[in-house]
């Protein structure tokens, strides 16, 4: 019976830690990043966004850049930006950054 118990529970336990994880940041979605990059980003950052694409940083820039959004320049601006939006555009851009196996071409 006590083994049992433990069991679930560790059951439960792993269930709880690889929810968590699936919400931190990652695992976004790389095609709605790119759309809200668009929307979002390119509006400051000029219509050509030349100076600040994915291809601009590699892929540790960018989980460098993105580890504390609080010194993101432009974060300030994004106070209607939600939190799994910011987490889609991370994902876009370190997925397409310029070491990655499949870099953006055009923005």
């Amino acid at each position: 019976m006590n083994r049992k118990v433990i069991c679930i529970l560790g059951c439960v336990l792993m269930v709880l830690a690889m929810a968590s994880m699936a919400t931190a940041f990652g695992g976004g979605n790389a095609r709605k990043g790119k759309f809200l990059y668009r929307k979002h980003c390119r509006s400051c950052h000029g219509a050509t966004a030349s100076d600040l694409s994915p291809s601009t940083k590699t892929q540790a820039e960018w989980t460098e850049i993105f580890s504390d959004t609080s010194k993101i320049k432009c974060s300030p601006d994004w106070k209607n930006v939600k939190e799994k939006d910011i987490n889609d555009i991370f994902t876009y851009l370190h997925d397409y950054a310029k070491d990655s196996p499949s870099p953006a071409k055009c923005s």
